[in-house]
């Protein structure tokens, strides 16, 4: 009880007690609300649209010197991406990150929506092998053989989940997580008691699973864990750590849960890693995202 309360303390100090902190939470109260009302367009949305929010603007049809002028790497604009939501959310969440890849020049930006009843009567292990339909859908209709993954919250444990048990590391090249509670989060205990919230708690039989071996996995796996996530607790359970996993680390100091996905600078951080430009050093990393 006392460590809990001692990391309360050191949370409520890092939201409020510099500028920056709040500024952050003034910026995620704010998304929240913007997302609210964008919730609703999201679910029309995959009606009206259901190949994917970005699907027409292809740039295979274009000359090499032309796209040039919109990618930088040709070979990376084919890869398509597949954007991941996350609990009781949909694909609108991805407004601001999917436009930024389609003017980098990615012809293929899709958005899955899951059922929001998967986080009450659902289960992570079936989510994850739909999700590998829907890989291999777009494989398909692409022609792809690879694909990138960026999954929020939830949606990175569900790619995880897909790429470390279910082989999906053989389709997933680049998967990048954000917020995404891979030890678990305290806020489970507090959510019905269903399957789904059920395997989010530290050290469930699922969180389990995911320590086990993962020999020869080849998908590069990169975590972005922000010390000023309210829904992961504590925040440090969004690190991932595994022996058999080719991970890299991305540490934001004062960035919500929700605003991951329209902060510039993580914008520009899953844009510039899907074009396979390199994070540099780990200092550099976290001096560039430290505001």
């Amino acid at each position: 009880m006392a460590g809990a309360l001692w990391r309360g303390v050191g949370y409520a100090a890092r939201t409020v007690g510099v500028p920056a902190g709040v500024r952050g939470l003034a910026v995620e109260l704010a998304y929240t609300a913007v997302h609210l009302s964008l919730y609703p367009w999201g679910l029309v949305d995959e009606v009206l649209r259901p190949s994917g929010t970005f699907a027409h603007h292809r740039t295979e049809a274009l000359s090499p010197s032309q796209r040039s002028l919109v990618v930088a790497d040709l070979d990376a604009s084919t890869t398509p991406v597949l954007l991941v939501h996350g609990i009781v959310d949909n694909r609108s969440i991805f407004a601001v990150l999917a436009r930024s890849l389609r003017r980098r020049g990615f012809g293929v930006v899709h958005a899955v929506n899951f059922s929001v009843l998967t986080a009450f009567t659902g289960d992570i292990r079936v989510a994850a092998r739909e999700l590998g339909h829907h890989v291999e859908r777009i494989c398909a209709s692409t022609g792809a053989d690879r694909v990138h993954i960026v999954g929020h919250s939830l949606g990175g444990l569900m790619a995880r989940y897909y790429v470390q048990r279910l082989g999906g590391d053989a389709r997933v090249d680049t998967l990048i997580t954000l917020g995404t509670p891979h030890r678990g989060s305290l806020i489970a205990h507090f959510l019905p008691p269903t399957r789904v919230p059920q395997q989010l708690c530290p050290g469930s039989d699922l969180v389990r699973e995911l320590d086990e071996p993962a020999p020869g996995c080849r998908t590069h796996v990169v975590a972005v864990w922000s010390k000023q996530d309210q829904l992961i607790i504590p925040q440090s359970a969004a690190r991932l750590e595994h022996p058999d996993l080719n991970v890299s680390e991305v540490v934001l100091e004062h960035v919500g849960h929700l605003s991951m996905t329209i902060d510039p600078d993580v914008v520009h951080l899953v844009t510039r890693l899907l074009a396979r430009q390199p994070l540099g050093s780990a200092r550099e990393r976290g001096r560039a995202l430290a505001g």
